[in-house]
Formats: structure tokens, sequence, C-alpha cells
């Protein structure tokens, strides 16, 4: 890895923040972590690390005590064969909580992050204080009413905001092929990819897709990362023993997940908010990271 795309170089960035690795739940989680006050657990997605939330974690600092986890197989932390149900990976986030000695925190996830992130909330309530799920819903039955071909006229060079067309969620699916066609060759995924679903991809520079395409582009990130997405019937399975969070919960939608939301939000919770972004794309923390803090702010310091 080039040294500037490291995570020893990377902090510099982020005054007050420092690199950590701990081992919980028999794999290796690496984290980072800053500011003082009640403690934010963040969570990144697909396919990203701890950095996307480089414009807003710094910020967030200033009224908590942050800490951004690349969950398994994500980033700096392992890859192991197994594990990716993300009950497990929830258990995972669980113990990290207790062998940091907290006692409730604050979540945040975004994307798959928010998926891992609402099933700590589902399986361990009594360490979520609150939740912030930003466009990552857990994994539920209407994913098998997902699309093999898109709607006639919707499959342009921008997502459509009405008839998405996710057709990655079916090549993450296969194993071994991924690997052999993007090691080495990430950033192509990663052009298209932000192009497509970011109203303005300008919002993310070459830099930080270097960062990832860094990562990715190692056959062993990709199959981990792709693990993600191969557990999502056994995540489905999982869901139907669930019981609605109680504890209060935001969801920030982008422009293409908000009827989503809409619709999901008041069956997985009995106290929530619901943030929409218009002119936002998925990637929000690049696009719009003053309305994701202004929201995030807001809800945590709203007394219950």
């Amino acid at each position: 890895m080039q040294i500037q795309y490291t995570d020893q170089e990377l902090i510099k960035q982020w005054v007050g923040f420092t690199n950590h690795t701990i081992t919980v739940n028999g794999t290796q989680i690496h984290y980072v972590e800053g500011g003082k006050g009640p403690t934010l657990l963040c969570l990144p997605g697909w396919p990203q690390t701890w950095y996307s939330y480089h414009k807003v974690a710094p910020e967030l600092a200033k009224h908590f005590r942050v800490i951004v986890a690349d969950i398994r197989g994500m980033g700096s932390s392992a890859t192991p064969a197994s594990g990716y149900s993300k009950k497990n990976m929830a258990a995972d986030i669980y113990y990290f909580i207790q062998q940091l000695g907290l006692q409730q925190v604050y979540v945040l996830g975004h994307d798959i992050g928010g998926m891992v992130a609402m099933s700590l909330a589902f399986n361990y309530p009594e360490v979520v204080a609150k939740l912030i799920v930003a466009d990552g819903l857990h994994p539920g039955e209407g994913m098998m009413q997902m699309r093999l071909l898109p709607a006639p006229g919707t499959f342009g060079s921008k997502i459509d905001n009405e008839q998405p067309y996710t057709w990655w969620m079916s090549f993450n699916q296969v194993k071994g092929l991924p690997e052999q066609l993007l090691a080495g060759r990430y950033r192509l995924l990663l052009d298209w990819l932000f192009d497509y679903v970011m109203v303005d991809d300008s919002k993310i520079s070459d830099f930080e897709k270097e960062i990832y395409a860094t990562i990715y582009n190692d056959p062993e990130r990709i199959r981990a990362s792709n693990a993600w997405y191969q557990t999502f019937n056994q995540d489905i399975e999982d869901a139907k023993s669930y019981n609605q969070l109680k504890m209060p919960v935001l969801g920030i939608a982008s422009n293409v997940s908000y009827g989503f939301y809409q619709y999901a939000l008041p069956m997985l919770a009995a106290q929530y908010n619901l943030v929409h972004l218009a002119d936002t794309g998925h990637y929000m923390f690049e696009e719009n990271p003053e309305a994701v803090n202004n929201a995030v702010i807001s809800f945590l310091k709203e007394k219950e």
C-alpha cells in the first residue's frame, strides 16, 4: 500500500484522532477515535472504510467521543473466512463496546454499516441509547422482490430514484469471480458506482477513490466485502424473530431511499424521526456533510 493511503498517514488529517486495533469475537477490528463526551460509534459501508467519515467525524467530535470502526472484512480489520451475517457482525460490535468498558453508546451506521448497527440494536438493545441509520436498513424479505432487469427506460448514467437498479446486489453474491475480475482494477468499479449513485460525484475526490481502491484491489478484501452481501438470506431469516426497536431511531434517507424508509421504518422502530436529503445521493457524507451533521447533532442532543 502506498504510504499516503495508510491509516497512519490518513489519521493525521483528523485533528485529535488516533488509530487503534482490538481483538473481539475471534477477529481483529481497526478503529479510530477522537473527541470527548457521550460516545458515538460509527460504522461505514461498502465499498469504503473508516475514512468515509472524514467530512463528518471531526465536526461530530466537537460534541461527542467519536469512534469509527472498520467492520469485519473492511479496511484494516481482519478478513476471516466466515462470520459475515449481520447478527455475528453485531456481536463483533457488542464485544467491542464491552471491551472498551462502555455501558451505552449512540450508534450511527451507513449502508452495510447501517445494517450492522440495526442488528446490534435488535440483538443487544441494552447498549444502544439511540440509533441512526443512514441509507442502510436491516435486510428484509422485500429484497426478494428486487429486479433482475431494470425497468424499461430507467437504467441511465444516474440511478433512477423511483425504480433504482442495483445490479451489484446480485453481482456481489457470486463467489470467486469478482476477485478475479476486480483485483488490481477496483477503481473502475468505484468510478462507475460513485458517478451512478451520487447526484454530484465531484464531491468525492480522486484521492478518496484511491484510498478505497488501494484497499479493495486486494482479492481478500473483495471476498470479505462481498461476504456482507452473501449472508443476506441468513440476515432476512434472523430478522423474522426480531421485535420492534424501542430506543429512539433516526433515519437519514437519500433521494433514492426515502420512499423505502417511509414504508419500512415505522415497522422497524416504535419511535423514529426521518430526515429526507432530497438533493443528495447515497454517499451523503461526501455530498451533504453539513446536513448529516445537523441531523445527527440535533437528534442526539434532543431530550427524550
